[in-house]
């Protein structure tokens, strides 16, 4: 088997940070990712030994965006993806490939040309839920049967997503976008053991409180500051950890606004490479999305890092926490629950680190090895797949 993963981008974002994860952990010589632009991305997939191609172009996926572009735009970045997905199909033949997993909505239609020249499968790799909340009302559905027409499969990121999609007569798959666990500060929590090297819960005035992702408004961090300010007691710090992607730069600044208008200690740390450091360091991780998130990959990234959890329901994290036993929901966009649910972590030491020791355990049952052999298996057994010997 040999699965060629695409993707339309290379900026770092929770797709792509999640693949590269996922590639990883998969059998050694059975994969490869092709990129249609330059970027971190690109470095570092081949920093991790996987077999990386550069398909350079001069198509802008950033301007095919359904914020900006009305039907003639969007149909015109549609005929630009199905050229680039020709060019696509010449080096998934020189990879020799027996399937091709598309990493996007954008990838599903360059994909689907690719797959089709190099007369391999398709497999749509779903890591957004495909509905109105996201797409819009027409676009949703049409995206759907898309899929459903072009894909020999999905493998989804979460239940949830799964169900947004159309899979009648299609094989699918749940592959949950797992954490690491092969590397030294894990080894022990990987073989049953919740003892990792971190701080230990501060008291209520010492609390620090972390929110990790891009600074986009669906994210939810104005709605978060806007909680925080109305908490009994303030932590003494707050990050907001993550950079901006997709013209998104003016959210930031009205977050910085709202900060110093609510005088609230807050930290924008910009992009970085590995925000498990602030993880470590924080109390408390706050998830904050305002619409249903697809996973949420930094959920258990932060029970992983035994901090204590706030996530927002409906969506991923609904099947990732169990309230009151590894952490804390709350409905989405309800500001009034989710400072409810700081007050109560903030004020009680003793229950933070009682949740905080739990999730460390529920992290465990997302280790990327276990997603890794079930997507190599339900790739391998593809019905059609054109194999090679050796």
């Amino acid at each position: 088997m040999k699965a060629v993963f695409l993707a339309h981008t290379a900026a770092p974002s929770g797709a792509e940070l999640a693949t590269l994860r996922l590639v990883a952990a998969m059998p050694p010589g059975h994969t490869a990712v092709i990129y249609t632009e330059d970027g971190p991305m690109v470095r570092r997939t081949q920093q991790r030994g996987i077999e990386t191609r550069l398909v350079r172009n001069d198509f802008d996926s950033r301007a095919m965006t359904i914020q900006k572009a009305g039907l003639r735009s969007l149909l015109n970045g549609c005929a630009g993806l199905v050229r680039l997905g020709w060019a696509l199909g010449a080096t998934v033949r020189e990879l020799e490939a027996t399937v091709v997993v598309a990493g996007s909505t954008k990838a599903l239609l360059m994909g689907a040309v690719a797959a089709r020249r190099a007369r391999v499968p398709l497999i749509w790799h779903v890591h957004d839920r495909i509905s109105a909340d996201y797409f819009g009302r027409w676009l949703a559905p049409a995206l759907r049967l898309l899929g459903w027409l072009v894909a020999r499969g999905s493998i989804a990121n979460s239940r949830g997503t799964l169900a947004s999609l159309y899979t009648w007569r299609r094989r699918a798959l749940v592959a949950y976008p797992g954490v690491e666990f092969d590397t030294p500060e894990f080894a022990d929590l990987a073989q049953g053991s919740a003892a990792i090297t971190r701080a230990e819960q501060r008291p209520a005035t010492e609390t620090v409180v972390t929110v990790v992702g891009r600074l986009a408004p669906w994210k939810g961090q104005d709605h978060f500051l806007r909680a925080l300010a109305d908490v009994r007691i303030l932590p003494r710090e707050v990050f907001l950890v993550g950079g901006t992607f997709f013209d998104e730069e003016s959210y930031r600044d009205e977050l910085e606004v709202h900060a110093t208008a609510l005088d609230l200690p807050v930290t924008f740390t910009g992009h970085v490479e590995d925000p498990e450091p602030y993880l470590r360091h924080a109390d408390i991780l706050v998830h904050c999305s305002v619409l249903p998130e697809p996973f949420g990959q930094v959920v258990v990234e932060g029970m992983r890092a035994g901090c204590a959890v706030i996530a927002t329901r409906p969506g991923g994290p609904e099947e990732i926490v169990d309230p009151g036993v590894n952490g804390l929901l709350v409905d989405a966009g309800d500001r009034a629950q989710l400072t409810r649910a700081l007050d109560t972590l903030i004020a009680d030491q003793e229950l933070r680190a009682k949740l905080a020791e739990a999730a460390r355990y529920r992290a465990r049952d997302f280790d990327i090895a276990e997603s890794a052999r079930a997507v190599t298996d339900f790739l391998t057994l593809l019905p059609g797949t054109r194999w090679r010997r050796g």
